[in-house]
């Protein structure tokens, strides 16, 4: 398949997005340990990913997917279910964007926001998996914080507003209003954002 000249993807990207892996082709079929599902097809992507257990050594013995998604979040969740097969259970909920962005060689800055759909959808399928098996111990919930009390600014939108692209507290405020009432927040927004930042982006050779 030839290249467009205009292409900002890596080759690993193009593969994964045209040749994508562990597609969930019939729902129906797949006996299914743990769901999970994120994001809203009204509203923009939307992912759904399942797992199957090896319930004897707590590994994830077999992933497949599907979305209506872009090429970032084909691509990213194609790769996901390739690296996570036979991972512990704990490290496979631990993978993070960026491990899945440098395994893809990298994604334009203004693409990573899509491609943290699969591995959001993978804690929720595993999170499941505690649930059906009895382990609700393990479920780890992941809630949101306010920030910024004056605008109701939580800690998920700030990672959202860097997602899209903000890198100071002022891109952030234009996004979020975040600091527009008594702007006693400020710091702590900026230390979000440096966090945020090195989570998902990285410096790739």
């Amino acid at each position: 398949m030839a290249q467009p000249t205009n292409w900002l993807y890596t080759d690993k990207v193009l593969e994964h997005f045209t040749h994508p892996q562990n597609i969930l082709m019939d729902e129906a079929d797949y006996q299914e340990d743990g769901r999970g599902q994120v994001g809203n097809v009204k509203c923009g992507d939307q992912m759904l990913v399942v797992i199957q257990v090896d319930r004897e050594k707590d590994t994830v013995k077999d992933v497949k997917w599907k979305t209506y998604g872009c090429a970032s979040a084909i691509a990213s969740t194609s790769i996901m279910s390739e690296m996570v097969k036979g991972m512990k259970l704990d490290e496979a909920y631990n993978i993070s964007p960026k491990e899945i962005n440098r395994e893809l060689g990298g994604l334009p800055e203004h693409k990573i926001h899509c491609s943290v759909l699969g591995d959001k959808a993978l804690r929720a399928a595993i999170n499941d998996y505690y649930l059906r098996s009895g382990q609700t111990g393990r479920i780890r919930k992941e809630e949101t914080r306010v920030v910024c009390q004056c605008m109701n600014v939580t800690d998920e939108d700030i990672e959202h507003a860097v997602l899209d692209g903000a890198r100071t507290f002022y891109e952030v405020q234009e996004r979020t209003k975040a600091g527009t009432g008594c702007g006693q927040c400020q710091d702590e927004v900026e230390k979000l954002v440096e966090f945020y930042a090195n989570k998902h982006f990285c410096e790739l050779p």
